[in-house]
């Protein structure tokens, strides 16, 4: 008699992949930042009781986007590691569509003059020019100086 060999089914099914891989997706930091605006956060944290969450709803993290059962376990969860890294990278602003556009020399104006002072990080060359003509400004009011003398 020979081995009989197992199918192996749950290998490579990605549909079992993606299925796990969102079932514990939490929200986005640039969500939680929005989240986490004055009228935003008393929103939150004011919820009605909910029976389909933990805790009824009531015991909730803004900065994990989490439902606790109550006060203690969302206390525990406060000194964590976990809260503590999420807190600290929400301090960082969230980076906008409108800061990558910059940052690779996309400009909307819409028909607007707009001046040379964006937003956005400056390329070397700009930075370059605006030296430079610091430099002949600096260099240009000596020269007047010396001709007075």
């Amino acid at each position: 008699m020979s081995r009989v060999r197992r199918k192996r089914m749950h290998c490579n099914n990605k549909e079992l992949h993606q299925k796990y891989k969102s079932k514990r997706r939490t929200k986005d930091l640039d969500q939680i930042q929005e989240d986490l605006k004055p009228e935003n956060k008393q929103r939150l944290l004011s919820l009605p009781e909910d029976e389909d969450l933990p805790g009824l709803g009531q015991h909730y993290c803004v900065e994990c986007s989490r439902y606790y059962i109550d006060e203690r376990a969302l206390g525990e969860h406060n000194r964590g590691r976990e809260h503590k890294r999420r807190v600290r990278d929400l301090k960082v602003p969230a980076y906008t569509q409108k800061e990558a556009e910059a940052a690779v020399g996309l400009v909307t104006d819409n028909g607007r003059a707009h001046s040379t002072s964006a937003a956005g990080p400056l390329s070397l060359l700009s930075l370059k020019q605006k030296n430079d003509a610091a430099a002949a400004a600096k260099a240009a009011s000596t020269d007047r100086v010396m001709d007075t003398e």
